[in-house]
């Protein structure tokens, strides 16, 4: 496994625990900081990952972009945040929408910027009480990036997101239970915990399945319903070739629990 500066990765029974490992700075992320998440990402199903837990360390999930010490390289400052993003956070965001293996976030503290998109990113979001949910973008003249503009309206609906996005004020952990944002408010003692025992349970499911419905339901929310059906169509084509398909299907004739492998 890699070593990483910025990031911490551990695989174990098919648990992917990725840490951003940055508490001097709320764990904030920079666009090298952002590459190693990337590349980190790669490594999870060659080595054994059926499921992704993603948290921060510290008192903080991710407090948004490190703007600290930033550097433009002659060119303006509109240009420079365009080329990050296009050139290491967009990246690394996609990279994650497209992995084949579920991912839980477990979030602790503050989730700012570009850090509410990633822990928004879950497929199962699991937060601390005492966590909160913050788009400051319209506080220093910017807009939402790192996909917010896309998943936060799914998630909630265009009004709220709307008032999340214009106001730029915290959304509490609590409240974003009600809204729908997220699927667990827990006591913070428990966040990870909670989390990974989900990501336990989902990596001792059929991976292939688990895989494909996470796309499936993200990039349903742009199709037809005729297109949307068809994607499903091709999902159960690759599912139904798959190990762990004939295995359910035996152990449902046979009244037992399913043994999956992933495969």
């Amino acid at each position: 496994m890699p070593e990483y500066e910025s990031i911490k990765l551990v695989i174990e029974e098919g648990v992917a625990t990725l840490t951003l490992n940055r508490p001097d700075r709320l764990n904030a992320v920079t666009p090298a900081s952002f590459d190693e998440f990337r590349d980190a990402l790669t490594q999870l199903v060659p080595g054994g990952a059926r499921a992704l837990v993603i948290t921060g360390e510290g008192r903080g999930f991710c407090a948004g972009a490190d703007l600290a010490g930033r550097t433009f390289d002659g060119g303006s400052p509109g240009d420079a945040s365009r080329r990050s993003l296009q050139e290491h956070f967009n990246p690394g965001m996609l990279a994650l929408a497209e992995l084949d293996i579920p991912v839980v976030t477990a979030v602790n503290g503050a989730a700012a910027g570009i850090g509410c998109s990633l822990a928004l990113a879950g497929d199962l979001i699991v937060a601390g009480r005492s966590a909160y949910f913050l788009q400051a973008f319209v506080n220093i003249g910017l807009v939402p990036d790192g996909g917010a503009t896309w998943i936060i309206p799914k998630a909630i609906g265009i009004p709220a997101a709307m008032e999340a996005m214009l106001l730029g004020e915290r959304i509490a952990a609590v409240r974003a239970l009600e809204l729908g944002m997220i699927n667990r408010c827990v006591d913070d003692s428990q966040v990870l915990e909670e989390a990974q025992a989900l990501a336990s349970r989902l990596a001792a499911g059929p991976t292939v399945a688990m895989g494909q419905i996470r796309k499936l339901v993200r990039k349903a929310q742009d199709l037809t319903l005729a297109d949307a059906m068809a994607a499903e169509a091709e999902a159960q084509k690759i599912c139904g070739d798959t190990e762990d398909f004939r295995e359910g299907a035996v152990a449902f004739m046979q009244k037992r629990k399913p043994e999956f492998k992933g495969r």
